[in-house]
């Protein structure tokens, strides 16, 4: 396998907004080239000169045309007229500069099945391109009326043998149909035109539908990329690697970052591969600390919690209004950065990493580059980057504590622990067009394995979540959203986020907190009678989970036991968990209990 870097190269239809809006998004995030999907050129008042031009000034090239439908085995009538069609296309295309175009498998109602027929009239095509500079490239729709796996398509275009013929192959065609792509590598790579690129969540729809509206970049979706890929490399293809992904969130965002994105997943699927992108993400071994952005009320709200829950005031930043609050192995700021009341919310998080300068290094190369810092000279010099929803994520060392420096000490609370040894997790709700892109993030920059997704029918409408994690365990992040965008209603937390502790007894540190008086969340009987149902944990244990609110689960592997605060402003909360066995999970069950008790605590603080 070649160690040279592929040509990165996305389709227009990608991204969101008019075709130059795409073509400046495809620049900026590094692109080497584009595929012009034919509607974004038609609805563009730039002519097609114009166009190769403005892609020019942006250093990008066009690697491909795309598409023309319906061409083949078709009555000769029909025929003539697709070739003046075809013809009318290749003037378009030597006005763009570009000599590929992409031809798809048909789905006309003139069409007859007849290999023969489709081969000799594909090489008609390729005869015309030919005389012209050009060359054709044939994809087998995975909804095509005759032709609808790749096999069948390299079948044809061998029988037309034509140099100026050759496959595009498609990985959403080829995955979604289940063909196995190690048949790939029977193909000469001289006769693989191009590579189109997509990912894809699994879904027992029709795959016309599923393609259409449901395609995502690279390492977001199920299918097993890095091993088609190999199939194709291992043919001698040298190149594009292209991205065509049909999505609807996508269509609708912000085409920059989309871009940006999508030029990480290539990063990242070509790590996959063995191709040289960038040293691997070091080792982590845990939570560094977990920082809060508080205004005044929050923060005093905040800092009381912390200490009911047994955690000290162990210093204050020397420069910043942040103080550092301590317990067992957890670590938890309090920046009253904020302006705005009520406000409390999760600003950063900080992992601790074998290499600190390598994880940041890898960062810059997945797209994710550092954030500039104010630091005093005698300050620690922490390195940041921007997850997509503006949390910021810092790369300390591991077993190093020289940051804690820069907090000299401030006073200490005399409340004993709750034997707390640690942040076991951090819960971040995403914004809607963020979900995936969160997932992979944390995937390629921070080095994090994302596990499957879980959807949870919860009050307010179904929710999704998703826990990346290193492979030991030790750092875990669980990522939250909805998924649907309506209307303008919202229940009365919006966007929740949490920092989970990790607790050696949650029950005896329950007991504590309701003793102190502490804002315990109350979780209704109601959910301890269906519990007792299904489950059936014995009278004892049942009555001690009843008497202090705490919730329950448990699956093959081992169990779970946690316990909620209230929500502390509007929309923070701790939570204390208790993993038992192997149980690697989050409760997810519970989530509905969860979620709407604490609209029904919020609705009583507020008087709504």
């Amino acid at each position: 396998m070649s160690a040279v870097e592929p040509r990165r190269v996305i389709a227009t239809v990608c991204l969101s907004g008019t075709l130059e809006d795409k073509l400046a998004a495809a620049a900026a995030a590094g692109f080497d080239g584009v595929e012009i999907f034919e509607n974004d050129l038609i609805a563009s008042a730039a002519s097609p000169a114009e166009i190769r031009q403005r892609c020019a000034d942006l250093g990008l090239t066009i690697d491909l045309y795309q598409p023309f439908r319906d061409f083949e085995a078709v009555p000769p009538d029909v025929l003539q007229a697709n070739l003046r069609r075809a013809e009318r296309k290749f003037d378009v295309m030597e006005q763009l500069g570009v000599d590929l175009v992409l031809v798809c498998s048909t789905v006309s109602p003139d069409a007859v099945d007849d290999d023969e027929l489709a081969a000799g009239q594909l090489r008609v095509l390729a005869e015309r391109a030919a005389a012209r500079g050009m060359r054709v490239a044939y994809e087998a729709l995975a909804w095509g009326r005759f032709v609808n796996t790749y096999e069948h398509s390299w079948r044809i275009v061998r029988r037309a043998d034509h140099p100026a013929l050759g496959v595009c192959l498609d990985s959403f065609h080829v995955l979604s149909r289940g063909s196995d792509p190690a048949l790939i590598r029977t193909i000469p790579g001289e006769k693989l035109f191009f590579l189109q690129l997509a990912d894809a969540p699994r879904l027992d729809m029709d795959v016309l539908q599923w393609s259409r509206h449901h395609r995502l970049f690279p390492g977001q979706g199920s299918f097993d990329l890095p091993a088609f890929v190999g199939n194709v490399l291992s043919t001698g293809y040298r190149g594009p690697l292209s991205l065509e992904v049909f999505n609807d969130v996508f269509r609708q965002a912000d085409p920059k970052p989309a871009a940006l994105d999508a030029m990480r997943s290539l990063r990242l699927l070509e790590e996959q591969v063995g191709l040289p992108v960038a040293a691997p993400a070091p080792e982590l071994t845990g939570h560094a600390f977990a920082e809060l952005a508080v205004d005044e009320v929050s923060g005093a709200q905040l800092a009381g919690t912390l200490a009911a829950l047994g955690f000290e005031r162990t210093g204050e930043h020397g420069s910043k209004p942040v103080q550092l609050w301590e317990q067992g192995g957890a670590r938890v700021l309090l920046n009253a950065k904020s302006e705005t009341p009520d406000s409390a919310m999760i600003g950063a998080l900080a992992v601790e990493s074998a290499d600190p300068s390598s994880s940041a290094l890898r960062a810059d190369a997945m797209h994710a580059p550092i954030l500039p810092r104010t630091r005093g000279p005698e300050e620690a010099n922490l390195a940041s980057v921007a997850a997509p929803d503006g949390t910021e994520v810092f790369f300390c060392g591991a077993g190093s504590d020289s940051w804690l420096a820069d907090f000299p000490g401030a006073g200490t609370s005399a409340v004993p622990g709750l034997g707390i040894t640690g942040i076991d997790h951090v819960a971040l709700t995403q914004p809607f067009d963020h979900f995936d892109e969160a997932a992979l993030f944390y995937r390629s920059v921070v080095g994090l394995q994302p596990e499957p997704i879980a959807e949870y029918a919860a009050p307010f409408g179904m929710v999704r979540t998703r826990g990346v994690v290193d492979p030991t365990g030790a750092v875990r992040i669980a990522l939250t959203g909805t998924l649907v965008r309506r209307g303008e209603w919202a229940p009365a937390v919006r966007d929740p986020q949490h920092i989970a502790f990790a607790c050696d007894d949650v029950l005896a540190a329950a007991r504590t907190l309701r003793e102190r008086g502490a804002p315990v969340l109350r979780i209704p009987d109601n959910y301890y009678d269906d519990l007792d149902a299904r489950l059936d944990l014995g009278p004892e244990l049942l009555a001690q989970l009843r008497a202090n609110s705490v919730l329950y689960d448990r699956d093959e592997h081992g169990e779970y036991l946690h316990v909620c605060t209230e929500m502390l402003g509007s929309r923070i909360f701790f939570e204390l968990v208790q993993r038992i066995g192997s149980y690697a999970g989050y409760g997810v069950p519970n989530a509905p209990v969860r979620m709407a008790a604490h609209r029904r605590q919020r609705l009583d603080a507020t008087g709504g």
